[in-house]
């Protein structure tokens, strides 16, 4: 169990500042970089952080968190260069924001459960002069994402199915009528509709406290599993998988499904 203390945590802390200092400095690789360079490398170590979280790796975990602690404090580092903010701000910014959103805990404000101070956030946000309360979505977030945060968001003002079998029955009426368009042969109208039944089925999830992007990820690991599994059987009867029947496949993947029940 970690037994760190306070102090030794910001010890740890203020030693990664140290080594970003000195890595800015005397490093060319680091002292090259700028906030647009690092961008795409940010965002393959949240990826890669999302994997150790769906894995359960707590081991990698702490690793992959330290990569995305690092890109924090590079961008303060960057960002003081620019007498724009450094860590401190940044710091700061963050808890005046948490006090802010948080009148139940900072404040005289009630909410006794989760949907309230959801609720809560959303009418802050709009009081700090937002027009929309979706402009918190960001443009760049995968469409699965960002249908989920779309839906999350109106939610919070009160823009909502109010049971569960209401919203799976609108994921039936969107299936027959993307089942009507295919049969019409209308491929932008097929296209259109099988968005709705995704926007819709990713609503469904919310009402069944399913996170749609991890479910389809976990699938998605599942049967990189299962189709590896059948190529290093193939292989170890020494058959190539363009050369097996369905029907051989198969029996190798029913295997697989034992073997990564």
């Amino acid at each position: 169990m970690p037994n760190n203390s306070r102090k030794q945590q910001l010890e740890a802390f203020n030693r990664l500042l140290d080594i970003m200092d000195e890595l800015r400095e005397k490093c060319p690789w680091d002292r090259k970089q700028t906030l647009e360079s690092l961008r795409h490398l940010t965002i393959e170590e949240v990826y890669e952080l999302g994997d150790a979280i769906l894995d359960n790796d707590l081991e990698e975990l702490k690793k992959e968190l330290g990569d995305v602690l690092l890109h924090i404090v590079f961008y303060a580092k960057i960002g003081n260069e620019k007498n724009a903010f450094d860590i401190a701000d940044i710091a700061n910014s963050i808890s005046d924001k948490l006090i802010e959103r948080h009148p139940h805990i900072y404040g005289d404000v009630i909410a006794e459960n989760e949907e309230q101070v959801k609720q809560n956030w959303e009418q802050i946000k709009l009081k700090e002069g937002k027009n929309s309360v979706l402009e918190g979505v960001p443009r760049s977030l995968p469409a699965m994402v960002k249908a989920n945060r779309i839906q999350d968001k109106v939610a919070g003002v009160g823009f909502d199915w109010e049971e569960p079998h209401q919203v799976w029955q609108k994921v039936q009426e969107e299936l027959t009528e993307l089942n009507e368009e295919i049969e019409k042969g209308n491929q932008e109208n097929i296209e259109k509709e099988f968005g709705d039944v995704l926007f819709s089925m990713i609503n469904y999830a919310r009402f069944i406290k399913v996170n749609p992007e991890n479910a389809l990820e976990r699938t998605n690991k599942k049967f990189i599993n299962r189709f590896q599994y059948l190529e290093q059987e193939a292989k170890k009867i020494g058959k190539d998988l363009s050369d097996m029947s369905l029907t051989e496949m198969d029996e190798i993947w029913e295997k697989s499904k034992k073997y990564f029940k």
